[in-house]
């Protein structure tokens, strides 16, 4: 323990961030008494902490599961080993996959997608869609159309015939949503075509983009729109333990692999993978790991309340627990 620095910064706007020393006891300790009698602050909990297996677990099929939501982002894990039963189309968001584990075969009138671990890709707003999974998880995120990817395709989809081996077209279900496709906002539901809904990609120009994140160090950015950022984190043993503290945005961890720890100001917690940690806006963290760790943060300008039960929670900030941590 010692003095640290603080990088004070905003992720939705182009304002350069500011660089602080702090004395890391005190940034982390509880504040002083008040001198007086009327209560000047809130008492905060520690972080909670939500956890989905990574490692595939045979299960019915059921819609993905809530894990943070908003009036502008909602934020789902899912898990399949089977077909999606009905085409799903948005009318309000973008929708951002990120494939944890398996495989899923991305079915869309812009071309067919092979997912494979570690691949994110984007659906425009008004893309009818469907997903065959194959002992796979993934994560979903909705949020407000247009959203931009800030990185370069690795590859685009295909018109692919048949889009999987085994595929023969049949009755099918066509779902028109909004409200980010929440359960109970459906707008229309009526039967549809599925070659003709997948051959619609003869007539289109654009394709969906598959991004991996780089092997760049620290953050590499991967989508942006307005009050919505998302990227990567990589880490290294050696990396600086540097605060961060986001005066914008609420920020959501999802530990893709590795292990590492997240001192913050409202606690300390042990992070593996499949675990997500929401980290509001203004407090102020650092991560430190033993190997190298990686990481999804996404950031939304407007509060991204937790929907799914809590896991564990941080430990409060001790002297003798931040060195624990430090010491691995």
């Amino acid at each position: 323990m010692g003095t640290v620095t603080e990088v004070i910064a905003v992720v939705c706007s182009d304002e350069p961030p500011r660089t602080v020393s702090r004395d890391e006891h005190l940034l982390l300790s509880p504040p002083h008494p008040s001198p007086f009698p009327v209560k000047l602050w809130h008492d905060h909990e520690p972080l909670p902490v939500v956890h989905f297996p990574q490692g595939y677990e045979a299960a019915p099929f059921a819609p993905p599961r809530a894990v943070y939501e908003s009036a502008q982002v909602r934020v789902e894990w899912q898990t399949m080993d089977n077909r999606q039963p009905f085409y799903h189309r948005n009318c309000d968001v973008d929708e951002i996959s990120y494939q944890i584990v398996g495989e899923r075969t991305l079915m869309t009138e812009l071309g067919t997608i092979e997912h494979r671990p570690g691949e994110f890709s984007r659906i425009p707003r008004g893309i009818a869609h469907d997903n065959y999974g194959r002992r796979e998880s993934h994560l979903l995120v909705y949020t407000p159309a247009p959203v931009t990817e800030e990185r370069a395709a690795q590859r685009t989809s295909e018109a692919v015939f048949p889009p999987f081996e085994g595929w023969t077209p049949g009755p099918v279900n066509e779902a028109v949503t909004q409200c980010m496709g929440t359960p109970g906002h459906d707008i229309t539901v009526a039967p549809a075509d599925e070659r003709t809904l997948l051959e619609q990609v003869h007539a289109e120009k654009n394709r969906l983009h598959v991004i991996t994140s780089l092997r760049e160090l620290g953050m590499t950015w991967l989508y942006r729109s307005r009050g919505f950022r998302m990227g990567t984190v990589r880490l290294l043993p050696d990396s600086p333990r540097t605060y961060r503290r986001t005066l914008d945005a609420d920020e959501i961890q999802y530990q893709i692999s590795g292990r590492r720890t997240l001192i913050t100001q409202r606690g300390i917690v042990e992070l593996g993978p499949g675990d997500f940690v929401r980290i509001p806006l203004g407090t102020a963290y650092a991560s430190v790991c033993a190997d190298e760790s990686k990481h999804i943060a996404l950031f939304s300008d407007r509060e991204l309340p937790q929907i799914a039960d809590t896991a564990r929670t941080a430990d409060p900030y001790t002297p003798e627990r931040l060195a624990a941590a430090l010491n691995g």
